[in-house]
């Protein structure tokens, strides 16, 4: 298959009916794999259709959020991220800037991959790992590990596909992600009346592989190789897929991650990402088959990159980086500087 990145002025992203990722017959699983594979070369963005993920399972979601976003701000702040030992809870409005972008009026609450306080990765202080803790509300930890473990799950099917795609075994990847700082992301978009039709969260790429996205309302924009801004709403049914900045590196560009945001808009709005990643200490390069004799990435450690991110786009971390408490990894890249924003510089 092709290795060559073809990224286009695109108008519309594609819906790919991924059912026959579960086939036993190896020429519909790459029927599925070339299909992902162009979306990922032309876009970074595509819808998926024909998952298992049981409807009861997004509902059960959507009721324990609505119930958890519905507390007070003082009961919510019980579970603030900034108190975490581990990156997790709640996300407090504007606690979130992306570059030198204004703080977005959204809250969140962030859970991650379950690794349990006696995993050697957590014994050794790996940052972003860690039990996740959970507030207090009857049936949300149920409703949301439940929903965490069918679209981790659905990931590593994509990943296989992915791995087709690009020419290699389907399992290339598959002991990539045995403990990953793979964080879901329950947000919520309270309602505006004064939101004007603006940009919401700032244009940015996904730091991981790529992220699985449920959303309910229209919002999410991505840019197309012209600079324009293209409508991604919700497919009933359907989740988003978009390439994350990790596989954008391992194709040395074939993939993009590309750059999108949430435009403001007046109706409420929740939205649950979940950004599928590597192994902490995974390290991460172009792949052999992808070097043309121009290595535009350098190698890197996934969740270096993805802490810092984290270091560099939350109020809190960054504020115990100016104190000095935390410092940034070598080479730290600035957020968002991959897919159509990769003309930023890396940091000294």
């Amino acid at each position: 298959m092709s290795t060559t990145s073809t990224v286009t002025a695109f108008d519309r992203v594609p819906v790919i009916d991924i059912s026959g990722l579960y086939s036993d017959r190896l020429e519909d699983r790459l029927q599925v794999a070339e299909a992902l594979g162009n979306a990922a070369r032309a876009i970074g963005f595509l819808y998926v259709v024909g998952h298992p993920v049981a409807q009861t399972t997004i509902e059960g979601l959507r009721k324990a959020t609505k119930a958890y976003f519905a507390q007070p701000l003082e009961t919510k702040m019980r579970d603030y991220i900034g108190a975490s030992k581990t990156h997790k809870g709640f996300v407090p409005r504007g606690e979130e800037v992306y570059g030198k972008g204004v703080p977005d009026l959204k809250e969140a609450f962030d859970i991650g991959f379950e690794v349990p306080a006696d995993h050697p990765l957590v014994l050794g202080g790996t940052p972003l790992l860690g039990p996740n803790e959970w507030p207090p509300l009857d049936g949300f930890r149920e409703a949301a590990s439940r929903y965490y473990d069918e679209v981790f799950t659905l990931g590593h099917k994509l990943f296989q596909g992915f791995a087709l795609a690009l020419g290699l075994d389907e399992h290339y990847f598959d002991e990539m992600a045995k403990a990953p700082p793979s964080k879901l992301r329950l947000i919520h978009y309270p309602f505006n009346a004064d939101a004007e039709d603006a940009p919401g969260i700032g244009a940015h790429t996904d730091y991981e592989c790529f992220t699985i996205l449920l959303a309910d309302n229209p919002g999410l924009e991505v840019l197309n190789a012209e600079g324009s801004w293209i409508d991604v709403p919700p497919i009933e049914g359907a989740f988003v897929v978009n390439i994350g900045d990790m596989l954008e590196v391992m194709t040395n560009g074939a993939f993009v991650a590309t750059a999108h945001r949430v435009r403001k808009v007046s109706q409420e709005r929740y939205s649950f990402p979940l950004f599928y990643a590597c192994d902490y200490h995974t390290r991460i390069e172009p792949l052999p088959q992808f070097n043309d004799g121009e290595r535009r990435y350098e190698a890197m450690a996934i969740g270096e990159h993805m802490y810092a991110q984290a270091l560099q786009t939350y109020q809190y971390l960054k504020r115990k980086v100016e104190a000095g408490e935390l410092s940034l990894p070598q080479r730290s890249r600035k957020p968002s500087s991959f897919g159509h924003l990769k003309q930023q510089s890396m940091n000294d």
